[in-house]
C-alpha cells in the first residue's frame, strides 16, 4: 500500500489509514471492494480514495445483473455479497452527495440532505433508501472532517464571468423542474460559445471552483437539479460578486 504521494505506508511515519477512519468515512462494503479489487497491484490508501472506493462499488454493484455469469464471478460485488447481490438501486453518486454537503457547510444534517433528494428523486425518503441514509451520514461526516476545510469558493473573472452570467441568464427563465439532461446540454453550449470545443476543461474547472470551492466536481446538470435553480442562481451571484 501506498500513501498520496506514491510512498510506502510506514507506521513510524504515521502515514497510514485505519479501519476505524475507513469505516467513519465509508461502507464495509467500499473497503471489503477496495481489498477484493485487483488484490495482486500495489494500490494508494489515504482519505481521498475512499469516496472514489464508494463510487466504484455501487458502479460495479449496478453493472452486476446485466452481466454473464463469467463476468459476475470477476465482479467483486460476487465474492462481498456470497452472490446475494442487493437490488436496491442509488439514485445519486457519493461524490454527488458530497458536494451538495459541500455547499450546505460543515454543519449540514441528513435532514436538510433529504429535502434536496426529495426533489431530485420522486420517493426519495430513508425508508425507500436506507443503504443512501447510511451514506449520507457518511457523507456529512467526510465533507465536516475532510472536505469542508479545504473548499475556498473563488470570485469568476474575465471569461468566466461572462460565461456563468449566460449560464444564470438560461437559469433565469429556466422551468424549475427542467430535467438534468436539458441542464447539461445548454451548460455545454455556452462552454463551446466561450471556451471553445478544445477548452471545456477550463470551463467545468471554473464552474467547480467558483461555485463549489474545489477544483474537481460533479456533472453539473445533475450538481443543478438536485441543489435547485434558484440555489445555484444564489451560488452564480455570490461568484459574479452581485
Amino acid at each position: 500500500f501506498l500513501d498520496e504521494k506514491g510512498e510506502k505506508i510506514s507506521k513510524s511515519k504515521g502515514n497510514g489509514l485505519s479501519l476505524e477512519q475507513w469505516l467513519t468515512y465509508g461502507t464495509e462494503e467500499s473497503l471489503a471492494f477496495f481489498a477484493y479489487r485487483e488484490p495482486k497491484k500495489a494500490k494508494q490508501l489515504h482519505m481521498g480514495v475512499i469516496p472514489r472506493a464508494i463510487d466504484d462499488y455501487w458502479q460495479f454493484r449496478a453493472n452486476y445483473p446485466g452481466q454473464p455469469v463469467d463476468q459476475r464471478l470477476g465482479n467483486p460485488v460476487h465474492h462481498i455479497h456470497d452472490g446475494a447481490v442487493p437490488a436496491e438501486p442509488l439514485p445519486v453518486t457519493f461524490g454527488l452527495l458530497l458536494n451538495l454537503a459541500g455547499v450546505l457547510g460543515a454543519d449540514a444534517t441528513a435532514a436538510q440532505v433529504w429535502g434536496y433528494l426529495s426533489n431530485y428523486v420522486a420517493d426519495a425518503t430513508p425508508t425507500t433508501y436506507p443503504e443512501l441514509d447510511r451514506l449520507i451520514g457518511h457523507a456529512l461526516a467526510y465533507n465536516r472532517d475532510v472536505v469542508a476545510p479545504t473548499l475556498n469558493r473563488r470570485k469568476a473573472a474575465g471569461v468566466e464571468a461572462e460565461a456563468l452570467a449566460a449560464l444564470d441568464a438560461f437559469l433565469a427563465a429556466a422551468d424549475p423542474a427542467t430535467g438534468v439532461d436539458a441542464l447539461q446540454n445548454e451548460i455545454y453550449e455556452i462552454g463551446k460559445r466561450f471556451y471553445g470545443k478544445d477548452a471545456l476543461r477550463d470551463w467545468f474547472k471554473a464552474l467547480y471552483e467558483t461555485l463549489l470551492g474545489s477544483p474537481q466536481g460533479p456533472r453539473m446538470g445533475s450538481f443543478i437539479a438536485l441543489y435547485g435553480i434558484a440555489n445555484t442562481r444564489r451560488l452564480i451571484a455570490e461568484a459574479l460578486g452581485a
